[in-house]
């Protein structure tokens, strides 16, 4: 009698031989047929992993122990993202300094980890808030800094007063805080940026050859945004300097251009008010002000605006154009400027009908008038565009574009929708910029030998959060020192870094984590990169994904990377969402794995993960199904312990299905098909249920087969088949065709071109046979009655159809 598996005993067993014998640490010197596969890390912001997490790592922990089995030297390493608002906020709600309580989740963490049972190599662990590693992080924003990449503007922000920190657009929603729902206000701060657009083309071009999903490189170039057009430059009525630019994709409709829209923010809207005027002007600025930029570009928006008295000329017409201010305009979008044409776009004819401003009709589909009752915003030839009219749209564009070069008022240009990276946060738990503000000298480079930039310790987070402030401003010791070019007195900067740069360059330094010279080993970065497998979440898309990139473009630039994308294959889990939300420590409806680990072990928890439905989908969590997956272990448990039978299988039938395994579990797992692959064990055990005996043969493939799923549990039948090696350092099966080849196929019928039934016959059959078999069968039979068969076809392998009159 085979007693039931004893789980527990047998997972602490395997972990602790695993960690004694190193099993899991890579020969990073020795890289060969090296395989980087890598997951996004997590933040340490609550106590505990999440099935979000789980879900993340140990499907692609299964991956990746098949591919060492496949002759793989495979590096999966893992770390944190511990900086960043998060975490603050969670040590604040605990009242304890962010370094304790980033340590004790991080500890917790790793426990959980471990209990995932993935191959993680923590010799090349990595914590981005130590400074051991922000020391580098600090280092790299220096050589955007020399490289010019590293600017500091003014620019309107995103403000949560609660948090007291800038938010990036897509942690605004609603107009609310993502993280704590406090209404965010617009506010003008003096921001570092890190200059992403020059490198738009570059991100754009680079997208082409990664192999990526199709969906997430459409985001990515969406989310930059690419528009050819021109800009052209409008003199202000009444000067003899002042002129608007403003950036068009359609040129051709100048001719119509009849007002013009600034943004409330644009730094002439004080210089062209008028005193009439200026009371409106400054009580309008001060109601978009206190609105998002997601809130005012929104389409539902109701369209307002105010008249500034000013006028500006069109440059081909000369005609005096009134220019308002309006909220749909931002002053962070192109030049903050709109020549308005209501004849040809909808939102400025839905503005000039409000407001009673003129509208002219210059496209028309068919180069016929259709009234201005209506807006036309498509192409076709040109209406009331002086010598251009009746020309099509394309000769237009060229044409108008050409005269503005000519006379010097506009050029054809590029521009892109995305905006340069923000990087400062007005946070404590983050990379300090190392920058010094000299009153003489100016923005200089804190000296690389004084890095890292240390988080001072002694400061009260719950009282610096209550001011308008960045927190580091309140502690003078870390704020006064002195200038590194002249001696001077001088003033360190206050902000921290986004954590998004922690992230944009972690994988680089997982290949040597201790390395002391710089911020990568530069030997082992040229051998194991780019990441060979990165799998993540879909929602990094448009920030993560995409600052890694510019990253990596940007150190490759320096000379510090052999290589310009950082991630050669990316794929998405899907989400596992609570009660129909996504499933986060922020909304409190995160669900742990501890008690399901607790209950049915580690294996049966990352295999019901991955047989819950297709990996790329995620779905709502239930734990309705874990118990059949632990049947299936136990029964699995008891199979492969069954008497030997000889070394050989010589049962014909199953060896066929072994096979037919081997070449589906191979190709789904090839493919992230975690759940099919499962379920073709599953059939495979079904086939041996009535055995008695297995050959050592059968018993072995599907010990191996099994590894990659339930790592544990195939170490310990492994051990008990005799074998003293790990099941992982064995070789993944291979598949005999031969054996898979099928002897039998089914046939659909359809009788033009409607299935009437179907048939099952031999492989080898003939078309005649086929035909003839097809003939007799009943349903098909009755349908070809008294009818003329005009054609016979047989498609081999799929499908017979008769077509009669």
């Amino acid at each position: 009698m085979i007693p039931r598996y004893p789980f527990k005993d047998v997972e602490a067993k395997w972990r602790k031989r695993w960690a004694e014998s190193k099993a899991h640490s890579t020969a990073m010197d020795k890289p060969g047929k090296k395989l980087y596969s890598l997951t996004m890390f997590s933040y340490p912001s609550g106590d505990n992993l999440h099935i979000g997490h789980w879900y993340n790592f140990s499907p692609a922990d299964t991956w990746t122990r098949f591919k060492k089995m496949q002759g793989y030297n495979t590096f999966e390493p893992q770390g944190f993202d511990a900086f960043g608002m998060p975490a603050e906020n969670y040590a604040i709600k605990q009242g304890v300094h962010p370094a304790r309580s980033t340590a004790a989740n991080i500890a917790t963490m790793r426990r959980q980890l471990d209990g995932i049972g993935a191959m993680y190599d923590w010799s090349s662990y990595v914590d981005t808030s130590t400074p051991e590693y922000y020391k580098w992080t600090q280092y790299l924003f220096l050589v955007l800094f020399k490289m010019g990449l590293a600017v500091r503007e003014e620019a309107p922000v995103n403000w949560c007063p609660s948090c007291r920190t800038v938010l990036a657009n897509e942690q605004v929603i609603d107009g609310h805080c993502e993280r704590c729902g406090t209404a965010v206000t617009q506010k003008e701060l003096r921001q570092w940026f890190f200059k992403i657009t020059s490198y738009a083309e570059q991100l754009l071009a680079g997208l082409e050859d990664l192999d990526w999903p199709q969906r997430t490189k459409l985001m990515q170039r969406n989310w930059i945004g690419r528009s050819e057009g021109a800009n052209i430059m409008f003199p202000v009525a009444g000067t003899d300097d002042r002129v608007i630019d403003v950036f068009t994709t359609r040129p051709d409709t100048l001719y119509g251009a009849t007002y013009m829209v600034l943004a409330p923010e644009h730094r002439l809207v004080g210089e062209i008010t008028t005193d009439e005027f200026k009371e409106k002007v400054l009580a309008y600025q001060a109601q978009s002000g206190a609105q998002t930029e997601l809130e005012r570009i929104s389409q539902g928006q109701v369209k307002t605006g105010e008249f500034t008295g000013g006028y500006a000329l069109n440059p081909v017409t000369n005609h005096e154009m009134p220019i308002w201010i309006a909220d749909y305009v931002l002053a962070s979008y192109g030049t903050g400027a709109i020549m308005a044409v209501p004849g040809s776009d909808q939102r400025d004819f839905e503005f000039a009908r409000k407001f009673g401003l003129e509208i002219v009709e210059v496209v028309s589909p068919d180069g016929q008038p259709h009234g201005i009752d209506q807006c036309y915003s498509g192409t076709g030839r040109a209406l009331n565009s002086g010598e251009f009219t009746g020309q099509t749209t394309e000769k237009v564009m060229a044409g108008i574009s050409r005269m503005l070069e000519a006379k010097g008022q506009g050029k054809r240009s590029v521009q892109y929708r995305f905006r340069d990276w923000c990087v400062s946060r007005q946070r404590y738990w983050g990379a300090p910029i190392p920058i010094i503000h000299c009153p003489q000298c100016g923005e200089v480079a804190v000296p690389e030998k004084e890095l890292p930039v240390l988080l001072p310790e002694d400061i009260d987070l719950a009282a610096a959060r209550g001011k308008d402030i960045s927190p580091l401003a309140t502690v003078e010791s870390f704020v006064n020192t002195t200038c590194p070019d002249c001696g001077g007195n001088a003033r360190r900067d206050t902000d921290t870094m986004d954590t998004f740069v922690d992230s944009a360059w972690y994988f680089l330094r997982y290949v040597d984590a201790g390395y002391k010279d710089g911020p990568f080993n530069p030997q082992r970065v040229a051998a194991w990169l780019p990441v060979d497998m990165y799998i993540g979440g879909a929602e990094h898309a448009t920030m993560h994904l995409l600052y890694a990139r510019f990253f990596v473009m940007a150190l490759h630039d320096a000379g510090l990377l052999p290589f310009s994308e950082p991630f050669k294959t990316l794929r998405h889990q899907g989400i596992i969402t609570a009660g129909g939300a996504k499933m986060s420590k922020s909304r409190g409806n995160a669900v742990s794995a501890d008690s399901f680990v607790e209950k049915y072990g580690t294996d049966v928890f990352r295999s019901y993960l991955m047989f819950m439905g297709p990996y790329d989908e995620g779905g709502d969590w239930s734990d309705s199904g874990i118990t059949g997956l632990s049947r299936f272990q136990e029964r699995v448990w008891r199979l492969l312990q069954l008497p030997d039978s000889g070394s050989e299988e010589s049962d014909q039938s199953i060896l066929r299905l072994l096979h037919v395994t081997i070449r589906s579990v191979t190709a789904d797992l090839e493919q992230l098909r975690f759940n099919t692959a499962i379920s073709r064990l599953m059939e495979l055990a079904n086939g041996l249920a009535r055995r008695e005996s297995l050959s050592v043969q059968v018993r072995e493939l599907f010990i191996q087969l099994l590894a990659p799923f339930m790592p544990h549990l195939a170490e310990e039948l492994w051990e008990l088949a005799g074998n003293r090696q790990s099941v992982f350092n064995s070789d993944w099966p291979d598949y005999d065709p031969e054996l898979c080849r099928e002897d039998t196929v089914t046939l659909g019928i359809t009788v033009n071109g409607k299935r009437r039934g179907e048939l099952v016959v031999a492989v080898t059959s003939d078309d005649e046979a086929v035909l003839a078999s097809a003939r007799e069968v009943a349903a098909v039979k009755r349908h070809l009655a008294g009818k003329e068969i005009v054609r016979e076809i047989v498609v081999p392998g799929r499908i017979v159809n008769f077509v009669v009159r």
